[in-house]
């Protein structure tokens, strides 16, 4: 095999040849994929390159690649063959200065190939497609007219593409593909006749380039209008257009002109100078407002993408999302999606820019318009058919409240059925979690959350809005999560539902339940990449706190012990986490403005008051998710000072099923429960707990030490969440069956939230937001603890009253009775002395020889306690 110290490498080529390259070696600067391709390669048989389209400065590029990688010459003759070159082109140009372009004949470069190799078994040629790409991306050095010369699916002249060489090819892409075996080709093909075995293989390469190419610059979508065109003339719309006609007794012409205006409305024009130009200017954008943007499992997206139809599916969490999302993936070499965006977004000046990105735009809603969803569901449709890659926020909106949303299964539903449409090309949905250090529209989600009104967008509000460039942001993290394929989840729905694909009206019984598995699917994948930045941990520490204060040394400690947590117990391995030591950490809070220092001269104190404590209540709220079931663990010793592991368990099963539905957790029961074993012993080994009784009682110290702050303060970050679900259940008590529709109690109890936020010391913004409580009365639905009667009212089962007496365990006797107090109750009648544990429902109760032991050992400890009248701490239960 060649290298670059042999001499003889570059006297293959004619003088002139080498002279051109000398010339051209200035303005090119080559970047490989893979980096050292030279490992594709065997060293027992000659290669032949393959590239795409013939041109002289492809040639040159080629041989220069080949030279710097240690690969063979392309321009030496190809051994045992006629043939003078060690390369060909798919197609060629005739003519001596200017002609047109035509697919070159496969019988002449591809059969004197296969001559070559008829009647000597023993020899082999490696085949290696080879596609060269000037001007992929802006670089530093890019000039604003580079990129109008960026490389496209045009077949361009010799004029523009030394323009291109000119202005962009210190940018250019040279992807070797892996080597192809001719012998092996032909073994396989069998006594297929040589001329047929040619022309097969040379439209192979084909479609392999035309892949790559549409990896690297994104599909060939050659005019807008080819794509409405396509939509209009789909017989599902023709049908609608038809039915719209007739129903509204108008012309069929009248009809259609109204579904081409709804098609020009929703279509992207998307055009390969605008996303180069977009790219070009957004790299000073970021630079200004953001102190860098980190990607984390991109590789393994991009491996997992060739073959697929690539749906991205991030969080939603600010305007910004759409441009990261798309200018970090042009970066990286890989094509812009298009981006369902709500038609608000299009905004004069504005909306064009992001249509020509690739945005497509889509009503909130399609009710009262019968001929809308059906025009969008063949766009859809077509993009799918086509290989656009997409992207889409399947909450709906951006979330003001740092947590994932429910999903709204709209996009989903329509992807699913544009694939069981045509399954030509297997669907990949690639979850992505964006994680920020600061949010631009982070006052906006306040006053919203507070009752205001959402601003309409509009161009003089995104002028006013102009002044968050004055700020800095701080860093973003993009972290790809494990993609989901959705053909293995439609084997599990119908092991028939390839045969349920012919009618494109057609709705599978199970097609909802798969939409809504895919859905959840996603959220939790999303979660299960999250990024902890050093504002998530502060957030998680400080707002635990009942002024938001910590001394620095608990805080010190406090962080030490959440990042010991999840550097020890990982939440998946897609989980980032701050390198940051813990000093650190609050230095970084201090620079970024969302702490403050107060000198003191027995300690400092690290404070967050005001609109900055409502703020960085989002940042906790992205991460809530990782410590759930620390927090969990943590919240059985608000109240209670030692409780039987088996208790500890039970009672999470019980309220497993709604944290989960909250906050998207990957666990089912068990695998809660075995999470929960293992923070446990977490806990035990850090001294935040002590095991007796064989391990299976625990406790832990008294209420004034370090160990139990430290318990508090991860137990508090989840502690709201009880307080929400102890307020809906409370209320429906009290009400009684049959009073109250599930609307009525959502209401209620957001009211009552709110008062008990105004009465108690502050609380997040989310505390009383409707959406948790509609989400958790969904979930007693679900798990038939209420359900509706045939009057639209909640009725309710025995089980609600057990949850009501497990709250003991969580809950304060004073929280409890605040809550019964203002939603109508008259408190709880309780005895002077309530129990360390909840009494167990008969559903749940775990009648053993082992529970009835556990209990004995902890009436041992009670006893023991009184005999050495050790005092009880303010906070245990009474």
């Amino acid at each position: 095999m060649m290298t670059t110290a042999d001499p003889a490498y570059r006297s293959r080529a004619p003088w002139w040849f080498n002279l051109a390259g000398h010339l051209l070696e200035p303005w090119l600067r080559i970047r490989r994929d893979p980096a050292e391709p030279a490992t594709l390669l065997r060293g027992d048989a000659p290669v032949c390159y393959v590239i795409e389209r013939d041109g002289f400065s492809d040639a040159l590029i080629l041989e220069r690649a080949c030279r710097e990688a240690g690969l063979p010459s392309p321009m030496r003759p190809l051994a045992h063959t006629r043939r003078r070159r060690s390369v060909f082109a798919l197609a060629r140009r005739d003519g001596e200065l200017f002609g047109r372009n035509r697919q070159r004949s496969p019988n002449e470069p591809f059969g004197q190939l296969i001559r070559s190799l008829e009647g000597f078994p023993e020899r082999d040629i490696q085949i290696v497609p080879v596609s060269i790409y000037v001007g992929r991306a802006p670089t530093r050095e890019s000039g604003w007219f580079s990129v109008l010369f960026s490389e496209n699916w045009v077949v361009v002249g010799r004029f523009r593409r030394m323009l291109a060489l000119l202005l962009n090819g210190r940018d250019t892409v040279v992807h070797f593909s892996a080597p192809v075996s001719l012998r092996t080709v032909m073994n396989e093909a069998g006594e297929i006749r040589p001329e047929r075995f040619a022309r097969k293989l040379a439209r192979v390469l084909r479609t392999h380039f035309r892949r790559i190419r549409a990896a690297v610059i994104g599909p060939d979508l050659s005019h807008r209008r080819t794509v409405v065109d396509a939509v209009l003339n789909a017989e599902p719309v023709r049908a609608a257009i038809a039915s719209t006609a007739a129903k509204e007794n108008i012309s069929y012409a009248k009809a259609w002109e109204r579904a081409h205006k709804m098609m020009v409305e929703i279509a992207a024009d998307y055009s390969h100078p605008v996303v180069r130009s977009a790219s070009f200017l957004l790299r000073n954008f970021w630079n200004k407002l953001y102190d860098g943007i980190t990607m984390h499992h991109f590789d393994k997206a991009r491996a997992a993408a060739p073959g697929y139809e690539v749906v991205y599916v991030p969080s939603h969490r600010s305007h910004a999302d759409y441009l990261l999302m798309s200018y970090q993936l042009h970066a990286s070499g890989v094509v812009v999606p298009h981006i369902a965006a709500g038609v608000n977004l299009n905004l004069p000046l504005i909306g064009p820019i992001l249509r020509r990105g690739g945005a497509f735009f889509l009503r909130r809603s399609f009710k009262g318009n019968a001929l809308y969803p059906v025009v969008f569901n063949e766009y859809v449709a077509q993009l799918i058919d086509r290989g656009v890659p997409m992207e889409y926020f399947i909450e709906g909106g951006r979330s003001r409240t740092g947590r994932l949303l429910a999903p709204r299964a709209g996009m989903l539903a329509m992807t699913v059925r544009a694939f069981l449409r045509a399954p030509r090309r297997p669907v990949l949905f690639q979850p992505v979690y964006i994680g920020y250090e600061k949010l631009m529209e982070g006052k906006s989600y306040i006053g919203e959350l507070s009752g205001k009104p959402k601003e309409k967008e509009s161009l003089l509000g995104l002028l006013r809005g102009l002044g968050v460039l004055r700020q800095r942001y701080g860093h973003v993290s993009l972290n790809f999560g494990e993609p989901i394929e959705l053909t293995p989840l439609l084997d599990d729905a119908s092991s028939a539902w390839r045969e349920t694909t012919a009618d494109p009206g057609s709705k599978p019984e199970w097609l909802n339940a798969v939409v809504d598995r895919l859905a959840e699917k996603i959220q939790v994948n999303i979660n299960r990449a999250a990024d902890v930045n050093p504002i998530n941990l502060l957030a998680l520490a400080l707002l635990a706190t009942p002024k938001h204060a910590m001394a620095e040394s608990d805080l010190l400690a406090q962080l030490d012990l959440v990042k010991a947590l999840l550097e020890e117990l990982p939440y998946s391995d897609r989980v980032t986490l701050t390198p940051l030591a813990p000093d650190a950490i609050i230095a970084y809070g201090e620079q970024m403005g969302w702490i403050t220092r107060v000198r003191h001269p027995l300690g400092d104190v690290l404070t967050v008051e005001g609109e900055p404590a409502v703020l960085l209540s989002y940042f906790r709220n992205n991460v809530l998710h990782l410590t759930a079931a620390a927090a969990w663990v943590a919240c059985c010793f608000l109240n209670n000072r030692r409780m039987s592991r088996a208790s500890i368990l039970r009672l999470g099963r019980i309220i497993y099923p709604f944290i989960q539905g909250e906050l998207f957790l990957p666990w089912d029961g068990e695998g809660f429960a075995a999470q929960l074993q293992a923070t446990i012993d977490f806990f035990v080994r850090r001294g935040l707990l002590e095991a007796t009784g064989e391990g299976r009682v625990l406790e832990r110290g008294p209420g004034q030490d370090d160990a139990a702050y430290q318990l508090r303060v991860i137990a508090r970050s989840l502690i709201q969440a009880f307080e929400r679900y102890y307020i809906a259940i409370a209320a429906l008590a009290k009400n009684g069956p049959h009073t109250v529709t599930a609307s009525e109690l959502e209401n209620i109890c957001t009211l009552t939230a709110q008062r008990l936020s105004l009465l108690s010391e502050p609380t997040a913004p989310e505390f009383f937001d409707k959406a948790l409580f509609r989400g958790f009365i969904q979930k007693l639905r679900e798990h038939r603890v209420v359900w509706t009667d045939t009057d639209g009212k909640l009725d309710y089962d025995v089980a609600l009253d057990d949850m009501v007496r497990d709250a003991r365990v969580i809950l304060a006797r004073e929280m409890r009775h605040s809550i019964l107090k203002i939603t109508g109750g008259d408190g709880e009648k309780e005895p002077a002395h309530a129990p360390v544990e909840a009494p167990q429902p008969p559903s749940t109760a775990l009648n053993t020889s082992e529970e009835l032991h556990e209990r004995h050992v902890i009436a041992e400890h009670r006893e023991h306690e009184r005999a050495s009248h050790d005092k009880q701490d303010p906070d245990d239960a009474a």
